[in-house]
C-alpha cells in the first residue's frame, strides 16, 4: 500500500438547492462525491485520521469529510450521497439546538448518484435565513434531530463530535480571560454530557465554532479533554503535526474537477505550504 503523506480535511456546511453562503448545491456536491469514488479516494472516520497524526499509515487516496453546524440539509441532501457511495463523513453538532422528533424525509438518489429533487422534502433555507431561524428559538426548523442522527450513525454515513453547547464566542461575550474561559469550559462540559447522554460517547474531537480560537481556548480545550481540534486554516495535515492545529479545505460550490484539483495540491505537502502561504497573503 501507497501511504498518503498527507491528508486533506474538507470542510462543509450546508447541501441544498437554496444558494447562499457555505452553500453546495445537491448536484455538484453529488458530482464531487461521484468524483471522490471514481479517482479511488476512501473517506476515513475521526479515529483512523487521529491514528493518521499520530504515525499511523492510511492509503495515499485518503480524506476526511467534515461538516459543521449540523443543519438539516446534511440529512436530507448530504447522507443519501455518502450512503450510496459507502462514504463517511464527520458532523460537528451544535448540542443545544437538536431537538427530540420524528424523522423528516430525505432525498432520494438515482443510479449515478444524482440527489432526486423531485421527493416531497423539507425546506432547507439558505445559510443567513438559518442563523436567523436559529435566534429566534427555531432551530428545530433548520437544524437535524436526534431521530436523523440516529439513522445516520446506523447507516454509517456519519459521526458526530462536539462543536460546543452553544456557539458561542466567548471572546466575544466576557469583558476579561478568565470570564471567557469559564463560558467556555462550562459550554464544552455542557456539550460532552449531551453527546454522552444521547450517543453513548463523546470523544475527543472539537471544531471552534466560527474557526475562532487563542491560547486560553486552546488551554480550556486542553483542560476538558480535547486533542484534536480542527480549524479554518487551510493547509496539509501530516504524520507528526499538532492535532491541536488540524487545518481544512473549504468546499467550494463547484463540480468535481474543482475538488479533485484542490486534493491534488494538498497532498502533496511542500505545494500544499506554498499554495496555503499564497492564499494568507
Amino acid at each position: 500500500m501507497r501511504a498518503a503523506r498527507s491528508v486533506p480535511v474538507l470542510m462543509y456546511h450546508h447541501v441544498s438547492p437554496s444558494p447562499g453562503l457555505v452553500t453546495i448545491s445537491p448536484a455538484n456536491f453529488a458530482d464531487q462525491m461521484r468524483g471522490l469514488r471514481d479517482a479511488g479516494y476512501r473517506t476515513l472516520s475521526a479515529r483512523q485520521f487521529a491514528d493518521f497524526l499520530a504515525g499511523a499509515a492510511v492509503p495515499d487516496k485518503s480524506v476526511l469529510l467534515t461538516f459543521d453546524d449540523g443543519y438539516l440539509d446534511n440529512w436530507v441532501y448530504a447522507h443519501p450521497v455518502l450512503q450510496r457511495h459507502g462514504f463517511s463523513a464527520l458532523m460537528f453538532i451544535v448540542t443545544d439546538w437538536v431537538k427530540d422528533g420524528a424523522q423528516r424525509a430525505c432525498a432520494g438518489v438515482d443510479k449515478t448518484g444524482i440527489v432526486d429533487a423531485a421527493a416531497a422534502l423539507p425546506a432547507t433555507p439558505e445559510h443567513n435565513v438559518c442563523k436567523q431561524l436559529i435566534a429566534a428559538g427555531k432551530a428545530d426548523d433548520v437544524i437535524v434531530r436526534w431521530s436523523e442522527i440516529d439513522a445516520m450513525r446506523a447507516a454509517g454515513t456519519f459521526e458526530f463530535h462536539s462543536h460546543t453547547h452553544t456557539h458561542t464566542r466567548w471572546d466575544a461575550q466576557c469583558p476579561d480571560a478568565g470570564a471567557k474561559s469559564a463560558g467556555l469550559a462550562g459550554d464544552l462540559a455542557a456539550a460532552r454530557a449531551v453527546l454522552s447522554d444521547r450517543l453513548g460517547s463523546a470523544c475527543d474531537h472539537l471544531c471552534w465554532p466560527q474557526g475562532y480560537f487563542d491560547d486560553d481556548y486552546l488551554a480550556v480545550a486542553a483542560s476538558a479533554g480535547f486533542r484534536h481540534l480542527y480549524t479554518v486554516a487551510p493547509g496539509a495535515n501530516q504524520p507528526g503535526d499538532d492535532p491541536r492545529h488540524i487545518h481544512r479545505i473549504v468546499t467550494k460550490d463547484k463540480p468535481a474537477g474543482w475538488l479533485l484539483s484542490r486534493l491534488w495540491l494538498y497532498r502533496r505537502p511542500t505545494l500544499a505550504r506554498w499554495y496555503a502561504r499564497g492564499r494568507k497573503r
